[in-house]
């Protein structure tokens, strides 16, 4: 793709970059055949190359965001199944974070948009405030049909409260800062099998807590915490981290993502400078590929270029990790059909095809992939929110997908999937870790509690 910016233009860093990514673009459209928007809308502009040639002609042109380029974007999922089709390598999530970024700076979105977006950017990354707006949402549940009339936000203050969970889980002991150490008992049983002698550890790690999940679904960390230290590895939650940043990145919000991002960065690196890390272990995919593009979100920071490198190169899945180290075999043998989903943030942002499903089949699980699974269920950080209706359009046909393969039971990796997708089945859905977790000497997963048994004999 032919530019036109200028020497002053491309004096600004992000600018520079976001240059250099549209003129890889070669138009071609090979986009489009996986792009979720344009797969349900049709239209040319909600789709990567429409949304490529709207942000050029913006950035290019200095302009403010206008309406219809703001409309566009907003519509994007960032789902990033275009950089898996792109032939070109179209770094689109870095052209389309530069484009959000601007239409903050540059637009003034309506009253109505404003407030909602700042109480979002508010509640959601602070676990406390999240729980305390969780409960006020059971209150207000009675009134969502008052809600939905409302002009202009009554559609996604409804989806929040039909989004929000009837029981809200009990705060989780595992969910404070603190070192978890290994079972050094199965780490003995494991090397017995073996003929060798037990290791003290076989790996120190830190393990992000998050902010939505940690409300959420508390048992997702907690399962991973009893999978790590059952294979030797000693678990630390870091005192001080808070937030990853990624879902106010997501909107635009640069300073506020930033500073909860350093904030986390300082954490990770006093433990990596201190007892040494060789692994930072993330559950939610979603966080996962913002922690990983660290390196890229900080490298014209002077105080925060080499330290956030130093988090994204050892910042893995947490069955990206398990995979290197092996899962040790299962005491539980089971015949459950697992719909395995994997989030875009798993499969596009990171490139994680193979080790979730490869580790549930080593477990004794019996393994599914989804019809399209590459096409997005809806969640996308605060998109089902922010755009419900074409959120609840990808969740509908994500949901008919997976109940066409009449599994027992849903796997992912990332907490708005397992919210998004738990929303429209009744087939329950758990993370990766929970299924490892269970296979190998763990309890069973809390949301299997209903399931009929069949074969879940514990060996001998």
């Amino acid at each position: 793709m032919q530019t036109n910016f200028s020497l002053t233009q491309l004096a600004d860093p992000a600018m520079a970059a976001s240059e250099k990514i549209l003129r890889t673009c070669v138009h071609c459209g090979f986009c489009t055949a996986t792009c979720p928007t344009y797969l349900l809308l049709g239209d040319e502009l909600d789709s990567p190359r429409g949304r490529i040639y709207l942000i050029k002609d913006m950035l290019e042109g200095g302009k403010p965001a206008v309406p219809e380029v703001v409309k566009h974007v907003d519509r994007c999922l960032s789902c990033l199944s275009c950089m898996t089709t792109c032939p070109s390598g179209v770094h689109y999530m870095h052209l389309v974070d530069h484009a959000r970024a601007h239409i903050e700076e540059t637009y003034r979105r309506p009253l109505s948009d404003r407030l909602l977006r700042s109480v979002l950017a508010f509640v959601l990354p602070y676990p406390n405030r999240f729980r305390l707006a969780l409960l006020g949402a059971k209150l207000g549940a009675p009134f969502r049909p008052l809600v939905a009339r409302l002009p202009r936000v009554g559609n996604r203050l409804a989806a929040m409260l039909d989004l929000a969970p009837t029981h809200l889980p009990n705060r989780n002991p595992t969910d404070r800062p603190g070192t978890f150490p290994p079972e050094t008992r199965a780490l003995e049983a494991s090397a017995a099998l073996h003929g060798e002698t037990a290791p003290a550890r076989t790996g120190r790690v830190a393990l992000l807590r998050g902010c939505a999940q940690s409300v959420l679904r508390p048992d997702f960390n907690e399962a991973a915490i009893r999978l790590l230290t059952r294979h030797g590895v000693e678990v630390v939650q870091a005192k001080g981290e808070g937030c990853c940043g990624a879902l106010t990145h997501h909107m635009g919000k640069a300073d506020a993502s930033h500073a909860q991002a350093q904030r986390t960065i300082d954490a990770w690196i006093a433990e990596m400078d201190g007892a040494g890390l060789d692994a930072i272990l993330v559950t939610a995919s979603g966080c996962g590929t913002t922690i990983k593009d660290y390196g890229f979100m900080f490298r014209e920071d002077p105080a925060y270029a080499e330290k956030a490198k130093r988090v994204s190169a050892i910042a893995k899945d947490v069955t990206e990790y398990v995979a290197t180290i092996g899962l040790m075999p299962p005491i539980v043998e089971t015949d459950l059909v697992v719909a395995y989903h994997s989030a875009c943030s798993m499969q596009h942002g990171q490139g994680i095809r193979t080790e979730p499903k490869n580790l549930l089949k080593s477990a004794g699980f019996i393994v599914k992939d989804v019809p399209e699974g590459h096409i997005c269920c809806g969640s996308a950080g605060t998109y089902n929110i922010l755009q419900p209706e074409i959120a609840n359009r990808l969740r509908d046909r994500k949901v008919a997908n997976i109940e066409r393969m009449r599994p027992d039971v849903i796997a992912t990796g990332n907490i708005g999937c397992a919210t998004q997708i738990g929303k429209g089945t009744a087939i329950p859905i758990v993370h990766t870790a929970e299924l490892l977790d269970w296979a190998t000497g763990g309890p069973k997963p809390v949301a299997l509690e209903g399931l009929p048994e069949r074969t879940l004999l514990a060996a001998e």
